[in-house]
C-alpha cells in the first residue's frame, strides 16, 4: 500500500511539474544528462535537525574530494557537482526531493543519502525510474532492503551492512563472556534492521536478545531515557547495543550513567559516535562526572588517526585545507562541525570510489554504462588497506567492520 503511495505521488507531481519526465523522454534511449559540461548528483540527507551532523560531514567529505577533482580538471573534462536539499531525517522530505532531483534538476546519479527511514521510502522510485537507469550510490545506510531483490539492482553500497556491524558487537561480547544482551533501538526501520541483526547472530549460539527498548525518531539529547534504561536493566541485560543516533543514543548513557548502570554499551557506526561522544564529554564538564567508560563502537570506515593508512593521510591533508560551504537546511542547526570525524572519512571514500568508477566509464556519461562499470570493478585500491570490490551479484564494496573503544576521550581500535 505504501509503494502504491510513493508511486502515485511521483506521477501526480511529474503532472505537476513544467518540464516533461526525463524518463518519458529518453526511456530507452541510453541517452545522456542534458550537460556534458558537469556531471549532476543529487543528495537529500539531514542538514537541519537533530541528526544533522550525519548530513553534514558525509557532505563535507564528499565535497573536499570533488572540490580537489574539480580543480585538477574534472573527470575526462567535466566537473563533479552536488545539489542538495534537506530532508531533515524524515521520509517524506526524501521523497519529495528525489522526484525534484530526478525530474527537474535531472541529476546523472543519486548520492550520499543519510539514513534507513529515508532511503526504504526512496526505493520505490527507482525502480519506477528504472528505464532512466536511475541508481543510488552510496548511501549512509547498512540496512537490508537495499542489499535485497527487487532493489538491490538499483543501489551501489559501499559501507558494510548493519547486520556485519551487529554481529561483529555480538561476537566480540560473546568473545568477552557475556551472553545477556539487550537491544535500544529507534522506533522505525533503521532499528528494526538493527534489532534483525542482533537476533541472528545471537541465533547461531542459540541465545536471543534478553530485553529491549525503543525511542522515537528524532528526540534530542535532553530527552529523558530513564524508562529505558529501567526496562533494559530490569531484563538483565549484562550489555546493551545500541542501534540510534547520536543524540539519543548520548541520552540513553548519561541516564544509565546517572542511574548507576555502568554496563558495557554499544553503538553502531550510524550513531555518529564521535559527535555522541562530544556531547558526553560536554556535559561530563558541567556536572563533574564522566560518562565515557565502557562504551564500544563498530565503524565501516578505519580510524581518522590512523596515519599508516595512505586514504587518511590524504583525507587529514585534504580536510585540513577544506573550507566547504554547508548549504543551510529547513531549521537553524546548533551542530558545528569538526576537523575529523568517520562520517567525513566516509564522505571522502565514497568520493573516491565514485570518481574512479566515472574514470572507467569513459568520456560518453550513459547513464546506462554506471552499472556494469561498477559491476567490473573488483580491484581499486581505495588506500585503507583492503580493496574495493564489486561484482554482478555483489552491490557492496567493502565489506569490514573496525571495532572502537574510548581511551583519553577518543575513539581509538579496540585492539589497541
Amino acid at each position: 500500500m505504501r509503494t502504491c503511495f510513493v508511486l502515485l505521488l511521483a506521477a501526480l507531481m511529474a503532472s505537476w511539474a513544467p518540464h516533461s519526465l526525463w524518463a518519458a523522454q529518453n526511456a530507452g534511449t541510453g541517452q545522456k544528462r542534458e550537460s556534458n559540461k558537469n556531471i549532476l548528483l543529487g543528495t537529500s540527507c539531514a542538514l537541519s535537525g537533530p541528526v544533522a551532523a550525519l548530513g553534514v560531514e558525509l557532505y563535507r567529505g564528499s565535497r573536499t574530494y570533488f572540490d580537489r577533482v574539480n580543480r585538477n580538471g574534472g573527470v575526462w573534462g567535466r566537473r563533479i557537482h552536488i545539489v542538495i536539499y534537506d530532508d531533515g531525517y524524515e521520509p517524506q522530505f526524501a521523497v519529495r526531493n528525489t522526484i525534484k532531483l530526478i525530474q527537474e534538476d535531472k541529476v546523472f546519479l543519486l548520492f550520499g543519502y543519510v539514513g534507513t527511514p529515508t532511503l526504504t521510502k526512496v526505493l520505490p522510485l527507482l525502480r519506477a525510474f528504472k528505464s532512466s537507469h536511475i541508481y543510488n550510490f552510496a548511501p549512509f545506510t547498512g540496512a537490508r532492503p537495499q542489499r535485497i531483490p527487487p532493489y538491490d539492482e538499483y543501489v551501489i553500497n559501499i559501507r558494510a551492512s548493519y547486520e556485519a556491524e551487529t554481529a561483529g558487537l555480538v561476537e566480540y561480547f560473546l568473545s568477552k563472556g557475556y551472553r545477556n544482551i539487550g537491544f535500544l533501538g529507534q522506533a522505525d526501520a533503521y532499528g528494526k534492521s538493527g534489532e534483525e541483526g542482533v537476533k541472528k547472530a545471537l541465533a547461531r549460539h542459540r541465545l536471543d536478545i534478553t530485553g529491549s527498548a525503543t525511542y522515537p525518531r528524532n528526540i534530542p539529547f535532553s530527552a529523558d531515557m530513564r524508562e529505558q534504561v529501567r526496562i533494559l536493566r530490569e531484563s538483565g541485560a549484562e550489555v546493551v547495543i545500541c542501534m540510534g543516533t547520536y543524540e539519543p543514543c548520548g541520552a540513553f548513557i548519561r541516564d544509565a550513567r546517572e542511574m548507576g548502570w555502568t554496563i558495557p554499551i554499544a553503538n553502531v557506526s550510524f550513531a555518529a559516535t564521535d559527535v555522541m561522544l562530544d556531547l558526553l564529554i560536554q556535559h561530563g564538564r558541567v556536572t563533574g562526572k564522566d560518562y565515557t567508560h565502557n562504551l564500544i563502537s563498530s565503524q565501516v570506515v578505519p580510524s581518522y588517526e590512523d596515519l599508516s593508512l595512505p586514504a587518511v593521510r590524504e583525507y587529514r591533508e585534504l580536510m585540513e585545507s577544506s573550507h566547504v560551504e554547508i548549504p543551510q537546511g529547513k531549521e537553524p542547526r546548533s551542530y558545528q562541525s569538526r576537523p575529523y570525524s568517520f562520517a567525513s572519512l566516509e564522505g571522502f571514500i565514497n568520493a573516491k570510489v565514485l570518481t574512479e568508477v566515472l574514470h572507467r566509464m569513459g568520456p560518453e556519461d550513459y547513464p546506462r554504462l554506471l552499472m556494469p562499470t561498477v559491476e567490473a570493478m573488483s580491484d581499486y585500491d581505495v588506500g585503507i588497506g583492503i580493496p574495493v570490490r564489486f561484482g554482478p551479484d555483489k552491490h557492496q564494496g567493502l565489506d569490514a567492520i573496525y571495532l572502537m573503544a574510548v581511551k583519553n576521550n577518543q575513539w581509538i581500535a579496540l585492539s589497541e
